[in-house]
């Protein structure tokens, strides 16, 4: 494991920020108790962890280390990063917007489809169009992540089978594609 580099760390933030907005800070400031998380790379993917954990992990050899904290995302050869599934704790705890879905709707996103305007139950103040919201059910578990197709206001008058958001993930790819979620 190795810390990120000044434009890994920037491309990361930058994506993250998104979703979490400036409750971002909060994932990197010390804890109250003295506690500091930090962002590794080990090969591609990027791990958000204590760091004492991440002072441990650099005496295992690379090859022997499978994973060490929660996997963020991974990035891409071209220096993309993308969020992986892993992270939607993460993001539900820090989530500038969010998106409540109706019972009806619950099936069709852990299916792998986008969530309809017909399926939203409310959404967060004020959610513009293309921003990055984290999608509950209606007991405030988070299902997934994804992207507005149009922003809270828009998505009120349009029709019940108009998508209201685009799906990125969703906890139905632990079963959909539980061979390739966690290889190289």
């Amino acid at each position: 494991m190795r810390s990120l580099t000044e434009e890994e760390t920037r491309t990361i933030f930058t994506k993250l920020a998104a979703y979490t907005g400036r409750s971002l800070n909060a994932l990197i400031t010390p804890a109250e108790d003295g506690t500091q998380s930090v962002f590794r790379l080990q090969g591609s993917r990027v791990y958000y962890m204590r760091k004492e954990l991440a002072n441990l992990s650099v005496s295992f050899p690379r090859e022997a280390l499978l994973s060490c904290g929660i996997m963020v995302g991974k990035m891409t050869k071209t220096g993309k990063f993308r969020i992986n599934l892993t992270a939607l704790d993460l993001l539900a705890q820090h989530a500038r917007y969010k998106v409540w879905i109706k019972a009806n709707g619950v099936m069709p996103l852990l299916y792998g489809g986008s969530v309809l305007k017909a399926h939203v139950a409310r959404f967060s103040e004020d959610c513009p169009e293309n921003a990055g919201v984290i999608i509950l059910d209606s007991n405030d578990v988070p299902l997934g992540f994804g992207v507005t197709a149009r922003s809270s206001s828009q998505i009120a008058k349009l029709d019940p089978t108009s998508i209201a958001v685009h799906r990125q993930a969703d906890s139905g790819e632990y079963l959909r594609e539980e061979d390739t979620l966690f290889t190289t």
